[in-house]
């Protein structure tokens, strides 16, 4: 089975840069004016799941709370690195997750979006 999250955004600029530059991820593909959306695909190549964002004349209110999450486990210590590297040389900021879980085993931050995501070295 494959895996599409779908978003739509304000940012789609922002939105883009952020996943390619700070969690690593590639553009799959992107498309314009396809009934009055742009978006773009991203993920990686040989992954089964990809994350697609939207961005239209709408104005989005993003409605969401402290437990909605996108978790991301890095296969390789080398990979968890580069992210956090990347993390802090963007000056991404850190914060404290709601979920002690999360906040035990992994680090929260947050997209143009202001959606959470948690990076997690559980899966190396």
């Amino acid at each position: 089975m494959n895996l599409r999250v779908a978003r739509h955004t304000n940012n789609l600029d922002e939105i883009i840069i952020f996943y390619k530059n700070i969690l690593s991820l590639e553009v799959l593909g992107s498309f314009e004016n396809h009934d009055n959306y742009d978006g773009v695909f991203i993920g990686n190549k040989n992954m089964n799941w990809h994350l697609e964002f939207t961005k239209s004349n709408e104005v989005i209110d993003h409605q969401f709370n402290d437990d909605d999450i996108l978790v991301f486990y890095p296969p390789t210590s080398s990979i968890y690195n580069k992210i956090i590297e990347n993390i802090n040389k963007h000056k991404i900021k850190v914060l404290k997750a709601k979920n002690p879980y999360w906040h035990k085993n992994g680090i929260l931050i947050q997209d143009p979006d202001g959606y959470n995501i948690i990076i997690s070295d559980l899966k190396i």
